[in-house]
């Protein structure tokens, strides 16, 4: 493929088929890429592949076959797993390819593997993700970007075609992940509050389906309260973004602020809340579950049908 085809049409791989990665790869393909896919689940790129793309068994074989690989693993240590480890996925992306990296990292962290990857030939965006499943099905996510005006010229279309806004920050690796530090802040405070006023209300007496009906339609509403309580009136607590992902991304922004001597009281709280759970054998519930750490909050689980 010459450089004018693959700046009009790259082949794409996505590495990473959870709850959010799958989402992409099928918007992705619905914007009529041929995605090539990775998933430690093998059975999970299986089943995407059959129903149009391409599973390879490694990080490797995928980055061999593509221009633009997007990484949607947990951490950071995945993604070094990813490039450096196992296969060594960054030795076997072709010069002028990009890495889409939608970890939430720190940003210092994201900066240093821009520079490393550059050594390859290897062009980086460091491009944090928000809006959940739903939305990375729908290819509606809001994509927090940053890097150089070359990486962009390449992979941009994927970019518009996995989201509904692409915010393009600065032109090196690190501010995606500093804007991402910011909303997580955001996000986990959100969640903790929305836990703590459910678990008042329930605890008070007041009906819980009344509670949420009312404060969905009142000034202390926000979009968590709105989209998490709701999986708690449900009493199912399937994780699309486990407590664990909190204890680990509100650690991230505490640990960003502390080299500044930066008070975040707020965001330690939070923490705290997200740590207790997962303390309790809560890690892997949806990230609603903080709810459970409050005393006699015991909602009735769903019916069997």
């Amino acid at each position: 493929m010459n450089d004018e085809d693959r700046t009009t049409r790259p082949r794409v791989g996505v590495v990473g088929l959870g709850a959010m990665g799958l989402g992409m790869a099928r918007s992705l393909r619905t914007a009529g890429y041929d995605v090539a896919v990775h998933d430690l689940r093998a059975e999970v790129a299986e089943e995407f592949a059959r129903q149009g793309g391409t599973a390879y068994s490694t990080p490797g074989e995928l980055a061999s076959a593509v221009d633009v690989l997007v990484g949607v693993v947990v951490n950071a240590e995945q993604v070094e797993a990813v490039l450096f480890v196992e296969d060594r996925a960054a030795e076997r992306l072709g010069q002028g390819s990009v890495f889409v990296m939608c970890s939430t990292v720190d940003p210092a962290w994201a900066a240093e593997l821009e520079g490393r990857l550059a050594e390859k030939g290897v062009l980086c965006l460091d491009a944090p993700i928000s809006g959940g499943a739903a939305r990375a099905a729908a290819g509606e996510l809001t994509m927090m970007t940053s890097g150089p005006g070359a990486a962009y010229a390449v992979a941009g279309p994927v970019l518009d075609a996995m989201s509904a806004t692409v915010y393009r920050l600065g032109g090196s690796a690190g501010l995606g992940s500093k804007v991402k530090i910011v909303n997580q802040l955001l996000a986990g405070v959100h969640i903790a509050a929305a836990a703590e006023a459910m678990a008042l209300g329930i605890r008070a007496g007041v009906p819980p389906e009344a509670l949420y009906e009312v404060v969905t339609h009142s000034a202390g509403n926000s979009w968590m309260f709105e989209n998490r309580m709701a999986h708690v009136l449900a009493g199912d607590y399937t994780a699309l973004s486990a407590v664990d992902i909190f204890v680990k991304d509100l650690g991230l922004v505490l640990d960003s602020a502390r080299p500044q001597r930066f008070p975040l009281p707020l965001a330690a709280t939070a923490h705290q809340m997200f740590l207790q759970a997962s303390a309790s054998g809560l890690g892997a519930e949806d990230d609603s579950a903080v709810i459970k750490i409050f005393p006699g909050i015991d909602l009735p689980k769903p019916a069997e049908v």
